[in-house]
């Protein structure tokens, strides 16, 4: 069993955690394969007897690769995406950060997941990603992202106006400093902050989420993600901002986007005793009195 390990060279994770983790898949013999910018970070606070190998891109990574390990927060996690790609390699989320709505095993887990991946004690959940397209390249050859794409208005100029459609068919104009379509995942996210609604993961739906609008009336609404939803955009400034996860992009005025569902799917790695319900009572103390 082979499997890439990805981390952020600022994600905080300690050496006495990758080193554990090590550990443990060579205890299995599992063969780890290390992102190199990592790597060469981390390196110098390891114990091996031998040099590991590393992965820089996607093309790195074959069909030899069976699972993808993040190590970070949900943000690291969202990068792993570009690697994966359409490859069918399932990412696990090991949580270093704050909240972890995806990355949601904990430090205190790395010994049982090892035996889970030997034992096959898991459950994958394949996640809708969100496409982008337009008439113009954007964000390479990986127009994609887990949780959303938004548009939002340039540094601190005026509200912008988008012209949404659904198939072609006129939706609505957002007066608004941006707007967020979000995936199921990314529900509990950017969208979730603006005053969008919690979906499951398996809803097959998208939501359009506008960001501070300046028609109060104008309220989230959940879409089936069978819908092309695009946009035309005017506003005072010139350029404008759009984004697909943690990635972005300047636009012009004149250029088209269009979001659908993507063809493929992303397997996301969980433990049994793990799942949506229990992460969201985990996450925002649903059920739990805080009063003292």
């Amino acid at each position: 069993m082979q499997i890439a390990l990805y981390s952020r060279t600022t994600s905080g994770v300690e050496a006495s955690d990758v080193q554990q983790l090590l550990d443990e898949l060579g205890h299995y013999r599992i063969i780890p394969v290390v992102y190199k910018p990592f790597y060469l970070l981390i390196r110098p606070h390891l114990r091996m007897e031998n040099e590991l190998k590393t992965f820089s891109s996607s093309e790195d990574l074959n069909s030899g690769t069976d699972f993808l390990i993040s190590m970070g927060g949900d943000g690291t996690l969202l990068d792993t995406v570009c690697f994966a790609q359409d490859k069918g390699i399932p990412v696990i989320g090991i949580n270093f950060g704050r909240l972890g709505f995806l990355a949601s095993i904990g430090r205190e887990d790395i010994h049982r997941l090892a035996e889970a991946l030997i034992n096959r004690t898991f459950q994958i959940d394949q996640r809708t990603l969100v496409h982008l397209d337009s008439n113009i390249p954007l964000f390479g050859n990986q127009p994609y992202g887990l949780n959303e794409f938004t548009i939002h208005k340039k540094d601190t100029s005026a509200m912008i106006k988008i012209h949404t459609y659904l198939n072609g068919e006129f939706l609505n104009t957002y007066w608004a400093d941006g707007l967020i379509v979000s995936t199921p995942t990314g529900s509990t996210g950017y969208s979730l902050s603006c005053g969008g609604p919690v979906v499951f993961p398996d809803s097959r739906s998208f939501m359009i989420t506008p960001v501070a609008p300046h028609n109060l009336n104008v309220r989230p609404i959940v879409v089936p993600d069978h819908n092309i939803i695009s946009f035309e955009i005017e506003g005072r400034s010139e350029q404008f901002l759009c984004t697909l996860d943690s990635r972005m992009e300047t636009v012009s005025r004149d250029t088209q986007l269009a979001i659908r569902k993507e063809d493929f799917r992303l397997g996301l790695l969980r433990l049994h005793e793990s799942n949506f319900l229990t992460t969201l009572r985990n996450k925002l103390l649903w059920g739990i009195d805080k009063r003292n």
